[in-house]
């Protein structure tokens, strides 16, 4: 394979298991340098040197359900003093129940404000190394959260049993950021992307309830397939903004996705959020 991503740096989240592994060796074959964060850098470690043999990798200890630990690991890649061209924002939970450490429902704070924690701490980094693209990995699941998100439920903890309408809350979440990203960015060589995987067979289900776990696991996808439209978005596809399936075919994403108004106060109050904790 030709190594055309030699030279360009590229951070994943959760890039330990699932689509983040494959979408980190997909990029690893074509010459790019790698930065995996982490929750558990042990537990990425045989990755990293797995991937040593192809190309510079290097992982970073990076909890996204606590802010300190997303504000340490950005300080930590921004200390390398090196371009950023491309953050992948994989890592995620699902089908779980619980809160946060700063007191938010556990998909949203960990799916969605995690992610726009890091995103906004390396967005100069990001503009900087323009060209640059921001890929969101997203669910077909946000199509479920068709009154929107509810503000009050955010900050309490999961109320479901399955922890589903919470995932696809977060998810939805994701498209709005991925779109008002694209407006916000317009102009500075930076692109955004919102991207559906499919339902996909990794670890992010291992804690929901167990009778529904098999049932839910029948028809998914492996992770290699799961990893197409990241990685596409992630070197390849144009239209910032859109929202991609699991083919990278632009969609028309849900109602409550394309509501510019509700992607505008989402960015307000995650920002106010952050700013108070």
């Amino acid at each position: 394979m030709e190594r055309d991503l030699a030279g360009r740096v590229v951070a994943i989240t959760g890039a330990n298991i699932g689509i983040g592994r494959e979408v980190a060796r997909g990029l690893a074959a074509r010459g790019a340098s790698l930065r995996l964060l982490c929750r558990s850098p042990e537990k990425v470690a045989p990755l990293v040197d797995e991937l040593r043999a192809a190309t510079d990798v290097a992982a970073i200890a990076c909890d996204l359900g606590r802010f300190a630990s997303v504000r340490t690991a950005a300080a930590e890649l921004l200390a390398r003093d090196e371009p950023l061209h491309v953050l992948v924002n994989n890592a995620g939970v699902g089908g779980q129940r619980g809160l946060t450490p700063e007191g938010f429902e556990l998909h949203f704070g960990t799916n969605h404000l995690g992610h726009f924690l890091l995103t906004t701490l390396l967005l100069e980094r990001l503009r900087a190394s323009a060209p640059a693209r921001i890929v969101h990995v997203a669910s077909g699941s946000h199509y479920k959260a068709k009154k929107g998100i509810d503000w009050a439920s955010v900050r309490q903890t999961t109320q479901s049993v399955s922890g589903l309408p919470e995932y696809a809350a977060s998810k939805l979440a994701n498209v709005l950021f991925s779109a008002e990203l694209a407006r916000r960015l317009e102009g500075t060589g930076v692109t955004s992307y919102a991207v559906n995987p499919g339902r996909v067979a990794t670890n992010i289900w291992q804690r929901m309830p167990w009778p529904l776990r098999p049932l839910f696991k029948l028809t998914m996808l492996t992770s290699e397939q799961g990893a197409y439209s990241t990685l596409r978005a992630a070197t390849d596809l144009a239209g910032s903004g859109g929202y991609f399936d699991k083919r990278a075919i632009r969609q028309p994403p849900s109602v409550p996705a394309r509501d510019d108004k509700l992607a505008g106060e989402l960015w307000e109050r995650s920002a106010a959020w952050l700013a108070a904790g």
